[in-house]
């Protein structure tokens, strides 16, 4: 197998290519009554804890909603659920859990639940900060992990390159799903519910004041 293929079909990048339609479906799926308590459908309650401060430290509320409120931490465990194959649904859990476990002994704390965005945030951060070195090395790291899994080898992974595949899959994912979500879809980004004319060549600051369209358009 293709190593490339292999480390794109595995889930590395967990390769968000879902059309537009599934997407919606997902957001409008979430719930957004705050009295009803979350239950997560892929993640462990204590991981569900933890994804929803890692969503909001990624992207806080600022004169736009933060990522939970617009309930971002229910699509990606939906997504993880409904449109993840069996393969990428391991790896996820696999690295989902070796981060937890990081933040938990960096904080000592035995407890998922106890975990507080102060303690979350030094490794989300520590996870996003890498030279271009560092990368190709994680990426080579991951490229061969994948390969002996598609090849039905068992093996372990570097604890270090897996922080680096769950912090960097999270930031895209969330910024992926809090675009797609209704509120900043049709109230943040330009949003035309019916296109009018088309402009081929413009000054993008101009037509949308540098933003790009909603994918809810």
């Amino acid at each position: 197998m293709d190593r490339r293929n292999a480390l794109k079909n595995m889930g590395v990048a967990l390769g968000y290519t879902v059309a537009t339609p599934t997407l919606i479906s997902l957001m409008q799926a979430c719930k957004s009554d705050p009295s009803i308590e979350w239950v997560p459908d892929f993640f462990s309650p204590e991981e569900g804890r933890v994804l929803m401060q890692l969503v909001d430290l990624i992207l806080p509320a600022t004169d736009t909603p933060s990522a939970s409120e617009v309930q971002v931490h229910q699509f990606i465990d939906r997504f993880a659920a409904e449109v993840m194959t069996s393969d990428q649904q391991a790896f996820w859990k696999m690295v989902t859990g070796a981060f937890v476990e990081r933040i938990s002994v960096a904080a000592g704390k035995e407890q998922g639940d106890e975990l507080t965005a102060e303690d979350i945030e030094p490794v989300l951060a520590s996870a996003l900060q890498f030279s271009p070195e560092e990368e190709e090395n994680y990426n080579s790291i991951l490229q061969d992990y994948m390969m002996k899994m598609a090849e039905g080898e068992m093996g372990t992974l570097d604890k270090d390159a897996a922080n680096y595949s769950f912090a960097t899959n999270l930031r895209g994912i969330t910024i992926w799903g809090y675009k797609t979500s209704e509120y900043v879809g049709e109230k943040v980004l330009p949003y035309l519910p019916v296109p009018g004319g088309y402009v081929a060549c413009d000054d993008l600051n101009e037509l949308t004041e540098g933003k790009v369209w909603s994918p809810s358009r």
